[in-house]
C-alpha cells in the first residue's frame, strides 16, 4: 500500500517517470533519473501525505528504503 501511494506521489512530482516498472528495488537515481530539487519536492510531498516530518537528510538509494523509511515513521 505504501509503495503504491509513493508511485502517485512519483507521478506527480517527476511526471516523466514510469510508474508502472517502479520495485522495491528501483534506484532513485541511476533507474529514475532523480535530481536533488525533484528529491526535495518529493520529500515534501511524502511529509504531507503520510503527515510526518523527516527529521535528519536521508541518503535513499532505493524506493524500497523510501517505502521502510516511511513504514517505520508512520507506525501506530
Amino acid at each position: 500500500m505504501t509503495l503504491d501511494t509513493l508511485k502517485k506521489i512519483f507521478e506527480t512530482v517527476v511526471p516523466n517517470v514510469d510508474t508502472s516498472k517502479i520495485t522495491m528495488d528501483t534506484q532513485l537515481q541511476q533507474d529514475l533519473g532523480i535530481t536533488s530539487l525533484s528529491m526535495l519536492l518529493l520529500a515534501l510531498a511524502i511529509e504531507k501525505e503520510f503527515n510526518f516530518r523527516f527529521d535528519t537528510v536521508q541518503p535513499f538509494k532505493t524506493v524500497g528504503e523510501v517505502v521502510n523509511y516511511i513504514e517505520e515513521k508512520t507506525k501506530k
